[in-house]
């Protein structure tokens, strides 16, 4: 390891002791316990954003010259938003080392990519979909991470959150299969009797209809008896 990683790596676990006392919002990073200058994060998706509900996973590459070289920024997990695997132009990236400013810090770097994430302005590396196209991303991308070893050793704590959360949308899955199929069973019950119930309740109407007329019947004879009585 030469005096510029030995820089580099100093400078990281400084960055690293910063970002958990002061983490950033809807971002988590850390490192690869076996080469500092390889981070990995994880972006939670924002609130009333077409990302909302979903986990995505990237890593930050940091080259030996850091802080005065700008890192190369991934994203793995599909999104909607950008390419997978795949070099970002971003103003904070390798892709603009004219743009890079040697103050700026691994949470600088976080916010900066999440910014950009939310925006729509296009980009090298990024491409278009719709906001429906974003949430269906985002609705798999929990199952998705599950399946990277990287990302479920660097964030168990998030892992078991992804795991609770598909946990409860199998168990509402399974209230609405359950309450279609009542449903369903209800109606397939009610059909015939209301087929059934049609044809008695005309006979029952008939009936009645004729025993009013016998007693009104009955009742005019009686009453042009009594009159010829008298």
């Amino acid at each position: 390891m030469n005096r510029k990683t030995n820089s580099a790596t100093a400078v990281l676990k400084q960055h690293y002791l910063r970002l958990k006392k002061d983490p950033v919002p809807y971002v988590l990073a850390e490192p690869v316990p076996s080469n500092i200058l390889e981070w990995h994060y994880v972006v939670k998706g924002p609130e009333k954003t077409p990302y909302e509900g979903g986990y995505y996973h990237g890593k930050l590459i940091f080259p030996g010259e850091f802080p005065f070289q700008p890192p190369s920024i991934y994203m793995s997990t599909p999104n909607g938003r950008f390419k997978v695997n795949t070099r970002l132009c971003l103003s904070i990236s390798d892709f603009h080392p004219d743009t890079w400013n040697p103050t700026w810090s691994v949470s600088t770097i976080l916010i900066g990519l999440l910014s950009f994430m939310i925006e729509k302005s296009p980009t090298l590396g990024s491409i278009n979909t719709t906001d429906y196209e974003k949430k269906q991303f985002a609705a798999r991308s929990l199952e998705y991470n599950l399946k990277d070893k990287m990302f479920c050793e660097l964030f168990p704590e998030t892992v078991e959150a992804i795991k609770a959360e598909l946990k409860h949308r199998k168990e509402l899955e399974k209230q609405a299969r359950h309450q279609s199929t009542t449903s369903e069973v209800s109606s397939l019950i009610n059909d015939p009797l209301q087929r059934d119930q049609s044809p008695l309740q005309r006979v029952l109407t008939n009936l009645i209809v004729i025993i009013g007329f016998a007693a009104f019947a009955y009742t005019v004879k009686y009453v042009l008896k009594s009159i010829a009585m008298e």
